[in-house]
């Protein structure tokens, strides 16, 4: 690590170092806008040549179907990326190459970048409200495993609170549009076999990928409000390749202009001020019998409650016939509830 919080401090007094201008020093090269040519542009192009090379291989017939999907879901995994710095502006410095990003990569994920973006940005201002924060819905209302279709709740929730602007719901109409004429030339002209195996099956395979590392776990339990404990760290090199970034995914609310390939510099200049804060920078899954007890039960249930004693789960006690199980049911009720701390 480039520096301790001991090594700062004996070089700056401590005044200094509590200040918040003193960390904007530190962080204002990583809040800059990407250079043109940049990991992110490499991620976008390159992931719609792996689409391309993996449907040309179908048709060739020669590579088997296990790397085929391998290599499909691995161009959506790639795209997953470039629509999120797109959303946040950090794609590309040029506004209308950014733009164009976010739709492309849209397209390719069978997504909408206008209700991704809204609905993002939604959830960057109200992080673990379970009222306002759209993806504390899609971490809390079900098990870990069936978290991809509970991604179906941002276009309801961008209708619902009418999030759009100027022409948004246009590009709405566009991009739905594409995703339909696309699946209807497919049942039209017999390809839909493409589509099960290297569209829909791999789309489903990276929308399980972003809900846990981009939803679940960077905010779990779901209790914190502070902007400094809202979401976590979980620092490793690997991790760091496999899920770009996001395994610094604290950094990335605290300061969200900034690129996914610079977010491990970014913690390591701003470590001290985390350790400060006392920002959470482990997993916290397995670390007391609470963490995980309520993993598993995320990974099997996962439902949470936002009241212990109002619970809407609760009447479903009334059908259990026996009467200790019932007892059991509220227990567990009550013991997963997710009440988060008010701001």
């Amino acid at each position: 690590m480039k520096n301790t919080i001991d090594s700062i401090k004996d070089v700056y007094p401590d005044s200094e170092f509590q200040s918040y201008s003193f960390w904007q020093k530190r962080i204002k090269e990583y809040l800059d806008p990407p250079e043109s040519i940049n990991p992110t542009v490499f991620l976008f192009v390159g992931g719609y040549a792996i689409a391309i090379l993996a449907i040309w291989e179908w048709y060739q017939g020669i590579w088997p179907l296990p790397l085929l999907v391998s290599l499909a879901f691995l161009a959506l995994h790639m795209e997953g990326t470039v629509i999120h710095d797109a959303c946040h502006k950090a794609a590309h410095p040029n506004k209308w190459i950014n733009q164009a990003m976010g739709h492309g990569a849209a397209i390719l994920l069978g997504f909408s970048f206008p209700v991704f973006t809204r609905v993002h940005l939604q959830h960057h201002s109200h992080v673990n409200d379970p009222k306002n924060d759209p993806d504390h819905i899609v971490s809390t209302f079900g098990p870990v495993w069936l978290i991809a279709p509970r991604f179906f709740y941002h276009e309801y929730f961008f209708f619902q609170r009418k999030l759009w602007r100027k022409f948004e719901l246009m590009q709405w109409g566009i991009e739905r549009s594409i995703f339909i004429t696309i699946v209807l030339l497919g049942i039209k002209f017999n390809f839909m076999n493409v589509i099960y195996n290297l569209w829909f099956g791999p789309a489903l395979m990276v929308g399980v990928t972003l809900g846990i590392f981009f939803d679940y776990l960077p905010h779990r339990p779901f209790l914190a409000r502070n902007k400094w404990k809202n979401a976590r760290v979980y620092p490793s090199r690997v991790m760091n390749i496999l899920i770009m970034g996001q395994n610094y995914h604290l950094v990335h609310h605290l300061w969200p202009s900034i690129p996914w390939f610079e977010y491990k510099l970014a913690y390591e200049a701003t470590k001290p001020l985390l350790d400060q804060k006392g920002s959470p920078q482990r997993m916290g899954i397995f670390e007391t019998k609470n963490d995980s007890f309520n993993f598993l039960y995320d990974i099997f249930i996962g439902i949470r409650s936002h009241k212990k004693n109002r619970s809407k789960m609760r009447p479903l006690a009334n059908f259990i016939p026996n009467k200790r199980w019932r007892k059991k049911w509220i227990y567990l009720l009550h013991n997963t509830a997710v009440i988060p701390e008010k701001e």
